[in-house]
């Protein structure tokens, strides 16, 4: 018996890799970011006091280049308090492509067949195999649990629509999602607003900006999180 529960919790299993980097903590009220180390090159946008960056390049004295949830740029070095002793490993730069090509379109489909194909399996070798009847429906319901997540979370695509704001002094204060792909951002730190092709993937919202990647997560149908330079909380009007 204890096989098959395993058999069906390694369905759930996954790895992950993560790359050390060097941590600072942001200790100006409003720290500029900016799109070169030249202090005279374009304001990109700013973070918050108290907000954590991870140190991309310190080799300059006077800024470093910095990475939060949804984007990089330049940033004074007086302003950062290091909270991470973990050394720096340079790599490569990852650049996000928030336009799903064709081959990621087909390796979606497959991982989806693969999924299924996997659930009616175990769904097989349980009701087959599992002599105990209590722990049959058990694990068969966990198996159909799993795959209504899995079909909300992959296959039923998700819809924004509407002005979502935030009360809170950030940069952004207003995201309205006009069609299918397209919101009007409203950026307090430049007065002004502009437009820009969103995709979403999963729970989160991409769109791209001054070179920049921006992410939402979308944690319920009226309320969006933004981590970085989009940090707030936003509720639909």
């Amino acid at each position: 018996m204890n096989r098959y529960f395993f058999l069906l919790f390694t369905f759930v299993l996954f790895s992950f890799s993560v790359n050390a980097q060097d941590i600072y903590s942001v200790t100006a009220d409003k720290l500029n970011v900016r799109e070169t180390k030249d202090p005279s090159s374009k304001k990109i946008g700013f973070l918050p006091q108290g907000e954590n960056v991870a140190v991309l390049d310190s080799s300059d004295t006077k800024f470093f280049k910095i990475k939060v949830t949804n984007g990089e740029g330049w940033v004074s070095k007086d302003y950062l308090r290091r909270i991470s002793p973990v050394p720096i490993k340079k790599s490569a730069e990852t650049v996000v492509t928030v336009t799903q090509n064709n081959e990621e379109g087909r390796g979606n489909i497959v991982f989806i067949i693969l999924a299924i194909v996997v659930m009616v399996m175990l769904l097989f070798v349980i009701i087959k195999f599992v002599p105990n009847k209590v722990f049959m429906v058990f694990s068969a319901a966990m198996v159909l649990i799993i795959g209504y997540f899995f079909y909300l979370g992959f296959i039923v695509e998700k819809v924004v629509s509407g002005k979502y704001t935030t009360d809170t002094d950030a940069q952004y204060q207003s995201f309205d999602f006009k069609s299918k792909d397209s919101v009007v951002i409203h950026d307090t730190y430049l007065d002004s607003l502009s437009t820009a092709h969103y995709v979403i993937e999963g729970d989160v919202i991409k769109f791209k900006q001054q070179e920049n990647t921006f992410l939402l997560l979308i944690r319920d149908d009226s309320t969006l999180v933004g981590e970085g330079f989009t940090k707030g909380i936003f509720k639909k009007n």
